[in-house]
């Protein structure tokens, strides 16, 4: 990695911040460090950093909130740093813009391995990627890539549109299922599943060796051609 490449870590744990400053660090990033909630919004319009380590429970402003503004003037990408394991602060999270998130206590190794797989998502496609690219067509429900095409049903076409229009961003089962049930029909969180299953079996047929649709253990799916495997 290039040290042109700054992440931001607000943590108010220092000596975990310190050790995420020195992993990153020896993967060639640059870092800054912030403690304060209060400080992050200016220091970010002032330097601009490539991703945001965010924590989520910080003195002065949340995590959550702070997610929220960084949002309104900023794609830079956030990864949510919480030791709380409920789903719902997960989700909260991600609904917010977050584009991942980490779950204390976790691997150093792991930090690292998300930073650089959230700015890959980022990064221009080279034309191997383009050469892959998959082609949706609304008017026929087919799908196409390499030559080869495939037909999907009207939900899993529907699925993939919504995953493939924001590729890396994490859909949470019920955002999913507000998307593709607009009739507020009562549907599970199973019924999503089946339909994912059928979906990444019909793309396997067309890109044999690509997993594409990203299950996220205890969040829900997500599009991304540049990750080997589930989470």
């Amino acid at each position: 990695m290039n040290k042109s490449l700054h992440i931001l870590i607000v943590e108010d744990e220092e000596k975990l911040a310190r050790l995420e400053a020195d992993y990153l660090q020896n993967a060639g990033f640059a870092a800054s460090l912030l403690a304060d909630g209060d400080t992050v919004v200016s220091w970010v319009k002032q330097y601009h950093p490539s991703l945001i380590l965010l924590d989520l429970m910080l003195p002065g402003r949340d995590g959550l909130s702070l997610c929220r503004e960084i949002r309104s003037f900023s794609a830079t990408p956030i990864i949510m740093v919480t030791a709380r394991v409920e789903e719902i602060d997960r989700l909260l999270g991600l609904e917010m813009g977050a584009d991942d998130y980490i779950c204390k206590p976790f691997s150093l190794r792991e930090m690292v391995a998300r930073v650089k797989a959230v700015l890959r998502r980022l990064q221009p496609q080279t034309e191997e990627d383009i050469a892959r690219t998959l082609k949706l067509d609304a008017d026929s429900f087919r799908v196409s890539a390499e030559g080869r095409d495939v037909e999907l049903t009207t939900v899993e076409f529907q699925l993939l549109q919504a995953l493939h229009q924001q590729p890396g961003r994490i859909f949470s089962r019920s955002r999913l299922m507000d998307l593709i049930y607009q009739d507020r029909r009562i549907v599970s969180d199973r019924t999503i599943d089946s339909h994912i299953k059928k979906l990444r079996k019909k793309l396997a047929e067309l890109l044999p060796g690509m997993e594409l649709v990203h299950s996220v253990y205890g969040a829900g799916y997500r599009y991304d051609p540049h990750q080997d495997n589930d989470q």
